[in-house]
């Protein structure tokens, strides 16, 4: 068991956690608050290298919220950060605007939908209409039910 309770104890930005997620967020108006920020990443790095962990840098990303956002560039063990305008998160696409992305939910989910169903053509060779239909609704389905 890990336990990451003391993970912010260091930073001056908000910190959330969500199982093994972990979003760092501060309002960022010129270079003090940028040079703040990139000290709280470090101290993320430097907690983790501590506990001999490792934050997977290209799954972190950042979002600037805002139109007047000065758009700083961040980096963790010396790698830049990726930006984005819209990400997934708990299940549901949000975008920079801080709107949940309708069109690209469901985009999202009929991807994913149509990934399984490829996946179960490809799988089963034995294409019973009881079987697929009991493959689509334990696979398929529960990746369009919430987008309706």
């Amino acid at each position: 068991m890990v336990f990451i309770h003391d993970l912010e104890d260091n930073t001056t930005g908000n910190v959330v956690k969500f199982a093994d997620d972990t979003k760092i967020f501060r309002q960022v108006r010129d270079t003090l608050h940028n040079i703040q920020m990139q000290a709280d990443l470090n101290k993320l790095v430097e907690w983790a290298e501590k506990w001999q962990m490792q934050f997977n840098v290209s799954k972190c990303k950042v979002m600037y919220v805002g139109r007047k956002n000065p758009r700083f560039s961040y980096s963790m063990r010396n790698n830049g950060l990726q930006v984005v305008e819209t990400e997934k998160d708990l299940r549901i696409m949000i975008r920079s605007d801080l709107k949940s992305s309708q069109s690209q939910q469901c985009i999202y989910a009929y991807e994913k939908a149509i990934r399984v169903m490829g996946m179960i053509r490809r799988m089963i060779w034995y294409k019973e209409p009881k079987i697929m239909l009991s493959l689509y609704k334990r696979l398929v389905r529960p990746h369009v039910r919430h987008v309706e």
